[in-house]
């Protein structure tokens, strides 16, 4: 017992018994035995009353509902504008031009902030935890004004909000709550009407500013460094000032307990791209980096395929009519679904590949016995090779990543109390759970922790450098799956198979990619699951996107879709019965 800091209290712990008393962070006397929290509280010397003297407070024991200690009155649009500006200052360390802060993403929270009614109005959203100033007041002018300015001048330091300046006449500020209108954010109804923002729509509103600076990062990109790390999204909370005190309730709105997975983000993108009523975006020209005729070639850097195929996914994409940089302008008018660039670009691909080497589990191997074998195939590009070379690294990185996952720290180290009286058995668990990590620490031979990765654009590393996931095959050949016809190279595959190609009604059924997958080639399956772990979402969501793309290429119901060969094709129906909507079908050129 350290009589320095405990005074040389000696009473008996009253669950116990003990008499071995410490002082926590916060002042508090527990038992170190058995870590029972007492609410006497550390002497504090106050030497800033008169130079020369002291004073001395002491907390002694008192009533157990104590009014807790507050900073400043704060709005929640306020903690969620600090967030939005730590996550995009990340963006900016990671290489991210300054212009998607500074022009992009500050004009797009003030148009949310207008169209969701707390600032930038002259009709304030009302609240029930406190009253607002009447419309159109002098100091309800005055105060947008002065916040109109200073985001003009310091967006960084000064949150944009009238609802703040509006919080200081607040008649009444919760005791179960840091924040004065977290009411509003607990009621789904004025969250759905109001469109009040969460912890998912910030990661939202990055991405709709990314695609609007037309930045190289994916959606798939952005939910990458948010699971590695790199851009603050779980307890993000804990970047906030001290002055703005979280407890009780905002718990539900700020904590998070896991990373939203890919379909859920664009649907939310989508969502608020609905709400914010944006104009046309900028069109996404061939020479823009996410456009797919340039992402396709990062995606076959990563998974290791030969550059010879990026001319014919070009093609093919041409065919499908996919090249105009019309069909990538995002308007809510005209066009008002949000682009997903890396989905539809891994479908590009995968169709390529099922256009050179087929991919029915026969094909594609006859096709590699006719190359050679990975010691005899020289400068050619063997499939069999490529297989064996990248199956074992997507089972190393996949190992590696659910390693990661398990071993990853959800807990916060500033922890939020949804109920002040749960606060000493939560620094209980909390404390015993910090123990237990330091005993394993010290048994095992490498830390519990999670060393975080650099961030990178690729999973894998192809090469002959040492950590490298096994030799490049960029430099490969085709020349042994194409042929020479009247002076025009073509696949020496001629046959293409396709599941069916009707479009089901999304609003009756779904995906039938479960249903069908064991009637799949499983050479095709493993495509799939090799470009979804590129991606990090799930096969049938990429199954889907190369269905569409297929139509678009086969079908005939548009006149931008054309067939693959100018030759007469003829399709015959496999005798194979699958549920769902789709059936087999293969089609001979």
């Amino acid at each position: 017992m350290d009589n320095e800091h405990t005074a040389g209290y000696k009473e008996p712990c009253a669950q116990c018994s003990a008499v071995d008393w410490g002082v926590s962070e916060e002042g508090q006397f527990y038992c170190r035995s058995c870590h029972n929290v007492i609410e006497r509280t550390r002497e504090v010397v106050d030497t800033t009353f008169t130079p020369g003297s002291t004073r001395v407070s002491t907390i002694s024991r008192g009533s157990r509902t104590k009014r807790p200690e507050r900073g400043r009155q704060w709005m929640i649009c306020e903690a969620f504008q600090l967030i939005l500006r730590n996550q995009a200052n990340a963006l900016l360390r990671l290489g991210v031009h300054p212009h998607f802060k500074d022009q992009v993403l500050c004009q797009l929270w003030r148009l949310y902030l207008q169209r969701s009614r707390q600032a930038y109005t002259h009709n304030p959203v009302r609240s029930s935890s406190f009253n607002l100033r009447r419309p159109g007041s002098e100091s309800d002018s005055a105060a947008e004004s002065s916040v109109v300015s200073a985001s003009e001048t310091d967006g960084e330091t000064n949150p944009p909000s009238t609802a703040g300046s509006h919080a200081e006449s607040a008649s009444d500020w919760s005791l179960c709550s840091g924040s004065v209108d977290v009411n509003n954010y607990l009621t789904a109804r004025q969250r759905r009407s109001h469109g009040l923002m969460s912890m998912k729509k910030t990661l939202a509103l990055i991405h709709l500013a990314l695609t609007w600076s037309r930045e190289p990062l994916t959606l798939s990109d952005l939910l990458r460094l948010v699971t590695e790390g790199h851009v603050p999204y779980v307890n993000a909370y804990e970047d906030l000032p001290e002055e703005m005190k979280l407890d009780g309730r905002d718990a539900l709105i700020f904590r998070v307990e896991s990373i939203p997975s890919y379909h859920v983000m664009h649907k939310e993108a989508q969502g608020l791209l609905v709400f914010l009523q944006l104009s046309a975006f900028p069109p996404i020209s061939r020479q823009c980096l996410l456009h797919p005729a340039l992402l396709s070639l990062r995606y076959l850097i990563d998974a290791n395929l030969p550059d010879e195929l990026h001319p014919w996914v070009c093609r093919l994409m041409e065919r499908a009519g996919l090249a105009d940089q019309t069909l990538h302008l995002l308007d809510t008018r005209s066009c008002p679904m949000l682009p997903r660039f890396d989905v539809l670009t891994a479908a590009l691909v995968i169709v390529t590949m099922k256009l050179m080497f087929g991919m029915d589990d026969n094909t594609e191997w006859d096709l590699s016995n006719d190359t050679g074998d990975q010691d005899d195939s020289g400068n050619m590009f063997s499939l069999r090779r490529w297989y064996r070379l990248t199956q074992a690294a997507l089972i190393g990185a996949q190992q590696r990543r659910d390693r990661d996952i398990a071993r990853k720290q959800w807990k916060a180290k500033k922890p939020i109390f949804p109920v002040a009286a749960a606060k000493s058995v939560m620094m209980k668990k909390k404390r015993t759970a910090e123990q237990l990590q330091a005993c394993f620490e010290r048994l095992s031979s490498c830390p519990a922790g999670v060393q975080r990765p650099e961030p990178s654009s690729f999973r894998f590393c192809w090469g002959d450098e040492d950590g490298a996931d096994g030799p490049s095959l960029h430099h490969k050949k085709l020349d042994r799956v194409l042929t020479l016809k009247d002076h025009v190279w073509t696949p020496r595959n001629l046959s293409y198979w396709h599941p069916a190609l009707r479009p089901c009604d999304s609003r009756k059924c779904r995906s039938h990619y479960l249903e069908v997958e064991e009637t799949l080639p499983r050479s095709f399956v493993w495509l799939l699951q090799l470009f979804s772990f590129l991606l990090d979402l799930k096969p049938d969501y990429l199954y889907e996107e190369v269905l569409k793309v297929e139509r678009r290429v086969l079908g005939t119901k548009t006149p931008r879709d054309r067939p693959l060969s100018r030759s007469r094709t003829r399709s015959r129906t496999r005798n194979r019965t699958t549920p769902g909507c789709h059936r087999e079908d293969e089609t001979e050129k």
